[in-house]
């Protein structure tokens, strides 16, 4: 789930800095581990309740850092192991599983939303899977229809389970976000579109898009710390406590929302997962053990000129000149990044439990050229 707030919070939050022991990466070109443990530092010293980073590569070895705390209050050091949510990069998953699926040839990118799913969206007939991928379809999101951080009323239903079938229902009673007739033309992301995929997945196959992950991504590659909630609230294992702004009166307030019920997310981002798990993901589908390379190349093919996203992947440039694959989640009180370079020499993951002081964004950024670039 994308970024849909910022928030400034009037109250200081006093955080310690912890480092964790670390191994050096083996790789040629390493990455200076002190930098590397000063940028996460600098990060939650401008933004963040905590943070946690690993930096492997095939051939190399590995380095993980945290700093700030896993809980508001102590001074428990983040579990440089621990889980979170992941929001969006839940999608890349999904859409790995969609282009199996085409493999296969269970589905086309050009079958139609209507094929699968008959009388769901308004103009399904019009728009793809392709377009669903890579935030083409028109099709509106549907937070816009629900209460958001900071207002109280978010808060609320923290526990309420939505239904995909609900959430879907009140995104397309809207307009299509695309001003021209024609779907495939503007990218508007949408995370109706992979409510959507989720529906189709089941269509195709008779399971859950949560069971087609679990058993053809995260059984395989042996993701230990990988998970998809479903309904269930509690996140097992070691893990931070995140937090949400939200508005009492003239002030806000950081409340811990560490338990939720993800079926808010969904399809779109309710994965729970580790750095450790999320660079092994990565790195296999980028170097091709999941894909064959035409689809893979599809993954990478922007829908849009000039928009670094494609089929549930986007991918940025960095200061040395090499091109780094994945994508960014969001899922409200949690915030991970998680990108690979092609060859698989370098990935890199970064989660952060923000609070909401400033936007961490430019700084995990730097980070993560730091990491790639050495």
């Amino acid at each position: 789930m994308k970024r849909v707030y910022r928030v400034l919070v009037t109250a200081a939050t006093a955080l310690a800095v912890v480092a964790v022991p670390s191994a050096a990466l083996a790789s040629p070109g390493k990455a200076d581990r002190g930098g590397l443990q000063k940028g996460l530092d600098e990060i939650v010293a401008n933004g963040a309740v905590g943070a946690v980073m690993e930096v492997g590569g095939y051939g190399g070895g590995v380095w993980r850092g945290a700093s700030g705390v896993a809980e508001l209050g102590t001074t428990r050091e983040m579990p440089a192991h621990g889980r979170f949510r992941a929001g969006s990069i839940t999608k890349t998953f999904v859409a790995t599983v969609v282009l199996q699926l085409v493999d296969k040839g269970s589905l086309r990118l050009d079958d139609t939303v209507e094929k699968w799913l008959p009388g769901v969206v308004p103009g399904g007939h019009r728009i793809t899977v392709r377009q669903l991928l890579n935030h083409t379809s028109g099709v509106p999101d549907y937070r816009g229809t629900l209460p958001m951080p900071p207002t109280p009323e978010f808060e609320a239903d923290r526990f309420r389970t939505w239904s995909a079938t609900e959430l879907i229902r009140r995104a397309v009673s809207r307009p299509p976000t695309s001003e021209t007739p024609e779907p495939g033309t503007k990218y508007a992301y949408s995370n109706t579109g992979y409510l959507l995929l989720g529906e189709i997945i089941r269509k195709v196959t008779g399971r859950s898009y949560a069971r087609e992950i679990e058993r053809r991504i995260i059984e395989p590659l042996r993701l230990h710390g990988t998970s998809l909630p479903g309904t269930s609230s509690r996140i097992r294992g070691p893990h931070p406590h995140g937090y949400i702004p939200v508005r009492q009166g003239d002030e806000t307030r950081l409340v811990d929302f560490t338990e939720m019920n993800p079926s808010l997310m969904g399809a779109g981002g309710e994965m729970i997962s580790t750095t450790e798990d999320l660079n092994r993901f990565m790195a296999e589908l980028v170097g091709g053990r999941l894909l064959p390379r035409h689809l893979l190349d599809e993954m990478k093919t922007a829908g849009v000129e000039g928009k670094q996203y494609g089929l549930g992947l986007r991918w940025q440039g960095t200061s040395c000149g090499v091109p780094v694959y994945g994508n960014d989640g969001d899922a409200l009180a949690y915030q991970a990044w998680s990108f690979s370079t092609e060859d698989r020499r370098r990935q890199v993951t970064i989660a952060l439990t923000p609070d909401f002081r400033g936007d961490p964004d430019d700084a995990v950024k730097a980070l993560l050229d730091r990491a790639i670039c050495g």
